[in-house]
């Protein structure tokens, strides 16, 4: 395959005209923000708690190791500042932008999809009994024996969202997504054998996976609730990252399919038979356009370059 020309094209020569291409990508990715504020809102399912389900939850109530604040910090900024950094090493804005965008639908699907879950559940926290009756003196139903909590409203309604954990599927979805870019960019599948790119790529999990063992070890989660958050955080993640690129073991698997595209039309539009060539070069850019990587990245470009 020929050489790629770098800064050909720029947030500067080419931004605007990205984004006004994918402008219903980022009001769906908007009205998933909304979407997300209120599940956070609305009030959760409250499941029956009777007395003698208690013995599993007087766990005590503690301080999160890793703050509610810092969990975009990690599973967003992170992935964002590498991010940027290959832009700045590359100057492809179409990898800049899918991958941000990619980045924040994995985050935000994630979102909604454990938030739904969590507020249909309604699973209570190990910490339950002490969020309920902040006392420590238990009141329970005289005929069905449910609790009648004391404690404040807001504690208690946190109470009830253990299942998924948050926590851990955000950071599995921002991570994962990491990782997966990573193993694109530094072509961890040449089959040359560097395990040392494997543990780069294996980072991004090792950090999800301690946030995720911080919210058992802080007894705001059973251990089935931060599995769940992970598998969750996890399959979005390469669900996302493989609408936006190229899988990370395909040959071209450190570039973007859309990039490719724009960099052979390029390339045809220099060659002498310049208009037989342009006529291919559209006939399949505005097919892989109507489809998004409907062929792949590999045999578009061993195709388009046989001509």
């Amino acid at each position: 395959m020929p050489e790629i020309q770098l800064g050909a094209h720029t947030v500067r020569s080419h931004g605007l005209k990205v984004l006004k291409l994918h402008m219903h990508d980022w009001l769906i990715l908007l009205l998933l923000g909304v979407i997300e504020i209120i599940l956070n809102v609305i009030e959760p399912f409250h499941r029956f708690v009777g007395e003698d389900m208690m013995t599993d939850l007087r766990y005590p109530m503690k301080d999160n190791t890793v703050p509610f604040w810092a969990v975009p910090l990690i599973a967003i900024l992170l992935p964002f500042i590498v991010v940027h950094v290959y832009y700045f090493i590359r100057r492809d804005v179409y990898d800049l932008h899918h991958a941000i965008l990619g980045l924040l639908y994995s985050v935000l699907i994630t979102g909604v999809i454990t938030d739904a879950i969590k507020d249909a559940v309604g699973r209570p926290r190990p910490d339950f009994f002490w969020r309920c009756f902040p006392d420590g003196k238990g009141v329970f139903d005289n005929v069905t024996r449910n609790v009648v909590c004391t404690g404040q409203n807001h504690v208690i309604k946190e109470g009830h969202k253990s299942f998924p954990s948050g926590h851990t599927s955000w950071s599995f979805a921002g991570l994962g997504f990491l990782s997966l870019y990573l193993s694109g960019k530094i072509r961890v599948f040449d089959r040359r054998g560097h395990v040392a790119k494997l543990c780069i790529v294996f980072l991004p999990f090792l950090l999800a996976a301690l946030i995720g063992v911080s919210r058992v070890d802080d007894y705001w989660h059973h251990w089935q609730d931060v599995f769940g958050g992970a598998i969750i955080g996890t399959i979005v993640s390469f669900f996302c990252y493989l609408q936006f690129f190229p899988p990370p073991y395909d040959t071209d698997g450190m570039s973007l399919t859309l990039y490719f595209m724009v960099v052979c039309c390029s390339v045809l539009f220099s060659l002498p038979s310049a208009s037989i060539n342009t006529q291919l070069c559209i006939q399949w850019y505005c097919l892989d356009w109507k489809v998004r990587q409907g062929v792949g990245s590999v045999s578009f470009t061993q195709q388009i370059f046989v001509f």
